[in-house]
């Protein structure tokens, strides 16, 4: 069901919330958050509610999806309401903030928040910069972002200066599987002392910075992010696109332990000479966002990722990327334990 409700205002907007749950009791109770995303007239909105209805499978929610547009002489709101199969589980709210509205989301969005249900904020195309200080960021328990589309060739070295308890970023959940291969690789026999390791991946690729950053921080050993030739989003042979992160080398003292992407859905393991492939794909986004919407409580495993970025050795790259903000790696890591412990 979708109810279109042009140039109203949130009271109209409420009442006719009202009236739907009168009608359709059903489907406006049982929410167990209200997340409240966050996008532009430039973004593409039927993939962000594509997304949205996959997710809610496992989340049912109120969606509160702000699209704020440029047309300054136009102060008018837009909205539309879903129900029912065009909302998955949800109930999804699209408000087209045109004009000065478009600078006041908080005020808008906080007449329709749930009373007593956590808030969650996502930025499916660029956040802000401190994320935590943003209008919407401030209200939302857990802020999630999205470091593939910032267009930032460092993204996360930006974000570990404002890091604040609550904040995640999709990235973080495409290396889940990753991450999973890897603990049950150490798991196996040779049950050596790990001394270093070395992480492969494109250069634009964030999620190889903060892969090499969690095993810099699990590991307490030197980790090299190594830059290959590959594109951003890299493809195997059949042009499917594959995990970013293309080999992984743990050093030991018999040998190397290896994993190493086949093709874009198997990858290899090599550990004491022998080799196995298991199975690891490239994440769909509807399920980065399900699995951060799973825990509200913040994420002290990325937080502390982030916070060893800077004992990431970079071969080849002429200058240290904290140094790049005009801070020194000594003092930002200094900070960031301060301030997050």
């Amino acid at each position: 069901m979708i109810i279109d409700l042009p140039d109203t205002t949130t009271q109209a907007l409420s009442k006719k919330l009202r009236d739907v749950r009168e009608e359709w009791g059903e489907l406006t109770i049982g929410r167990v958050l209200t997340l409240i995303v966050v996008a532009s007239g430039e973004d593409d909105i039927d993939a962000i509610l594509d997304t949205l209805h996959d997710a809610s499978r496992e989340h049912p929610s109120r969606v509160i999806l702000l699209v704020s547009h440029g047309d300054a002489d136009n102060n008018t709101l837009d909205c539309q309401i879903r129900m029912g199969g065009d909302a998955g589980a949800s109930e999804v709210i699209v408000m087209h903030l045109h004009g000065a509205l478009a600078k006041h989301c908080a005020s808008v969005v906080t007449p329709l928040l749930l009373p007593d249900t956590p808030i969650v904020a996502w930025w499916p195309g660029k956040a802000p910069r401190n994320p935590a200080a943003d209008p919407i960021g401030a209200i939302a328990q857990r802020r999630i972002t999205d470091a593939c589309v910032e267009g930032d060739p460092d993204p996360f070295y930006r974000r570990r200066l404002t890091y604040s308890p609550g904040d995640t970023d999709l990235v973080w959940s495409r290396i889940t599987l990753w991450r999973a291969v890897l603990a049950s690789m150490v798991d196996r026999p040779p049950h050596e002392e790990i001394l270093s390791a070395e992480v492969h991946g494109p250069a634009l690729d964030p999620s190889v910075d903060i892969a090499a950053g969690w095993l810099a921080d699990r590991l307490d050993v030197p980790v090299s992010r190594i830059t290959t030739d590959a594109d951003a989003i890299p493809r195997d042979d059949h042009g499917e696109m594959t995990l970013g992160i293309q080999k992984t080398v743990l050093y030991r003292p018999s040998g190397q332990s290896i994993v190493e992407i086949v093709d874009a859905s198997t990858a290899s393991l090599t550990v004491a000479g022998k080799t196995s492939l298991v199975t690891l794909s490239r994440r769909v986004l509807a399920d980065c966002l399900a699995e951060e919407l799973r825990h509200l409580d913040p994420d002290e495993t990325y937080g502390r990722a982030l916070r060893r970025l800077v004992r990431v050795h970079r071969p080849g790259h002429s200058m240290n990327r904290a140094a790049a903000t005009g801070v020194a790696a000594s003092d930002t890591t200094d900070d960031f334990e301060g301030s997050h412990r």
